[in-house]
């Protein structure tokens, strides 16, 4: 009997080894699920910085020439020699960053539309070109959906393009001089920024 009493004992033991066993496997599949997340996240971030080296093209310096028929604002919000706080985020560490206004214009400031003339990708609502550089501006600003040709050179591939103005309004524009907030090297005569993309320190 003693034999007997000790098998039935034994069951219970046993099943709860093999429930134990079976628990493991909902683990497993939660942990395979993670890793399709983790790969997801990584294709995520690979798109991520393909999107940031569409920017790799930019001038971040600029030689601070002034296109013909730019007149100096009046009356800017930001003097020349003052500075501000960068709200744009044109390019990696500019936002945050403190800028020395190196002169301030009125204008008409554009998005624009193009494909680069090196046949990169089409480069949408770019920010900002100035009515003064693009070929043929007139007294009158350019309507949206004009078609025009490019004379800034912000980016490789720029200068010479046909674009599409997306956008237009009539605002002061500053040229600035920066230090990026993840430590690069000095910005200067950056074109554009505009008002409301400056802040008072």
């Amino acid at each position: 009997m003693k034999n007997v009493y000790k098998k039935l004992l034994l069951f219970p033991a046993l099943a709860l080894a093999l429930s134990a066993c079976s628990n493991s496997s909902p683990e497993k599949d939660d942990m395979e699920g993670m890793d399709h997340e983790n790969t997801d996240m990584g294709s995520s971030s690979e798109e991520s910085s393909s999107s940031e080296g569409s920017m790799e093209g930019m001038n971040h310096s600029g030689s601070g020439e002034i296109p013909d028929g730019l007149a100096e604002a009046e009356n800017p919000t930001y003097e020349v020699g003052s500075t501000a706080v960068l709200q744009a985020d044109h390019m990696e560490g500019m936002k945050g960053a403190e800028a020395t206004i190196v002169g301030a214009f009125d204008t008409t400031v554009y998005t624009i539309s193009y494909t680069p003339t090196t046949g990169g990708e089409r480069v949408e609502d770019h920010e900002w070109v100035i009515h003064e550089e693009l070929k043929d501006a007139g007294a009158e600003p350019f309507e949206p959906g004009a078609e025009v040709t490019v004379e800034a050179d912000h980016m490789e591939g720029m200068k010479g393009a046909t674009a599409v103005i997306d956008s237009a309004k009539q605002t002061t524009v500053y040229m600035i001089d920066y230090t990026p907030t993840n430590g690069g090297e000095k910005v200067t005569n950056h074109k554009w920024v505009t008002d409301s993309e400056l802040s008072a320190k």
